[in-house]
């Protein structure tokens, strides 16, 4: 099917030349969409930490945009959507979903008992699947690290027992990054270690059912939201406008640049026109899919 292909090679721009994308497989676009018609209650993950000159931290503009997308599709399909981030990266995300997708569920990861609280989450809600996307993942050394190798230990809430919690309680797992260190990457160990700089220290240990990756995570956003408007055989694709405001409400929020840390309108040190141009090229290849006219 040529939208799978079209999707795949959308998603894999690599504008930021990380290493990762050149030599992985196709990302298993139809799997995903098979397992998300099944999909009655979903856990959502992210919130990844940076550190900023005086020390202090906070979550990047990368991840609250794009969980945002797919909560708003699922919710729109009618599912129960549960997302789930830390404190660094809580009132951040709070304001995007609460904008985006108003009928998911929020709740932020106690730095007590965390694990008592992720088991009991994964008892409670019962997720059918469970979705990280640009959360940092634990290394075979125990750390959570930055792409630059550093320990994020201090500013992270550990929440590697989600995904081994979610498989075993039944719940598809499906992970997404764009660099290798994020939680459930250890799918591509081989090329992580071989193509990504620092990728044998970085990369994380576990690997998800589904692993997607993409130049930058928040576009798998779009993506999700892609395959869920072929479920709902209409558009569920945010609007340009849509995509604007969440970055804006993300960067009022404090939210800064992964990579230059500044607290601006970009990604991963790309600007907001060339994320909007990712969604264009979803829109036109849904479009084309489902017959429909562009977004506005």
């Amino acid at each position: 099917m040529t939208f799978f292909k079209d999707l795949d090679t959308i998603m894999k721009q690599d504008f930021g030349n990380r290493g990762l994308l050149k030599a992985l497989p196709d990302n298993p676009i139809r799997e995903t969409l098979e397992t998300l018609s099944t999909a009655r209650r979903v856990i959502l993950l992210t919130g990844f930490p940076v550190r900023l000159e005086d020390g202090t931290y906070v979550g990047e503009t990368d991840g609250p945009l794009g969980i945002a997308d797919i909560a708003a599709a699922l919710t729109a399909l009618g599912v129960s959507v549960l997302v789930i981030t830390d404190e660094p990266a809580f009132s951040i995300v709070s304001d995007v979903v609460c904008y985006r997708a108003p009928k998911a569920k929020l709740m932020m990861l106690p730095k007590t008992d965390t694990e008592d609280f992720i088991r009991s989450c994964i008892k409670n809600f019962s997720p059918t699947h469970f979705i990280s996307l640009e959360r940092p993942g634990k290394a075979a050394n125990g750390h959570y690290h930055s792409m630059r190798g550093e320990v994020l230990d201090d500013m992270i809430t550990d929440s590697a027992l989600f995904l081994s919690e979610a498989k075993k309680a039944g719940a598809v797992t499906i992970s997404i990054g764009d660099g290798g260190n994020e939680m459930g990457m250890g799918t591509y160990r081989n090329v992580i270690e071989t193509f990504v700089p620092f990728g044998d220290k970085i990369c994380t240990a576990e690997a998800a059912d589904l692993t997607l990756a993409s130049g930058v995570s928040n576009w798998w956003g779009i993506g999700i939201a892609a395959l869920c408007s072929l479920l709902a055989e209409k558009s569920l694709l945010p609007t340009r406008a849509e995509e604007t405001e969440s970055l804006r409400l993300a960067v009022a929020a404090g939210s800064v640049d992964g990579c230059t840390r500044k607290n601006e309108m970009t990604v991963d040190h790309l600007d907001l026109e060339t994320h909007l141009r990712i969604l264009d090229s979803v829109d036109e290849i849904l479009k084309k899919e489902l017959g429909l006219c562009a977004i506005a």
